[in-house]
């Protein structure tokens, strides 16, 4: 359960990006993050949700900020990932799942009434001095980015963009 709210310090880990490289989010301070944590590499709504961040990431970096995705797969998923849909942005490995317990992220789900443990799909904007600016708990995959970067998301685009960002993803396979 997210217990983590805006105002609080954004809690400080260290785990490993899809190239082993280890990543603490501290050596983010000085710059906005969006921390986006998402259940399984190369599924439909992850995907779609990825390729939102993509296809809209030149203006998250004019906005100031730096992605950062979060799962509970390996480096070598993510690798396969990252390429498979030309992501510009670091996914960093949660495999024993302590970036999820400090956030709060590892929740019971349910699906067709069977209850599972897993990842919660939201995402931590947290500012230059490490705070919590806004947790986004209704996370729309196909529009993410426009609700990172704050803005409105029109009807007629919430509609059709599911579609196009899917075409568009199974057409980089």
């Amino acid at each position: 359960m997210i217990t983590l709210k805006a105002g609080d310090r954004a809690p400080d880990f260290t785990t490993t990006d899809e190239n082993g490289k280890a990543v603490k989010l501290s050596d983010y301070k000085g710059k906005k993050v969006a921390l986006y944590f998402y259940p399984k590499d190369d599924t439909p709504t992850c995907t779609t949700e990825a390729c939102s961040l993509r296809d809209n990431y030149k203006a998250l970096q004019k906005a100031g900020y730096e992605i950062l995705g979060i799962s509970t797969n390996n480096e070598k998923q993510h690798t396969k990932f990252i390429a498979r849909y030309k992501l510009p942005f670091t996914l960093l490995t949660d495999v024993d799942r302590k970036v999820h317990d400090l956030y709060g992220t590892w929740i019971e789900k349910q699906l067709y009434g069977r209850k599972y443990m897993g990842t919660a799909r939201v995402t931590f904007i947290i500012d230059s001095k490490g705070v919590i600016s806004e947790i986004i708990e209704k996370v729309d995959s196909a529009n993410h980015a426009l609700q990172i970067l704050g803005q409105e998301i029109p009807k007629k685009v919430r509609a059709g963009t599911v579609k196009a960002v899917t075409k568009k993803a199974a057409a980089n396979k």
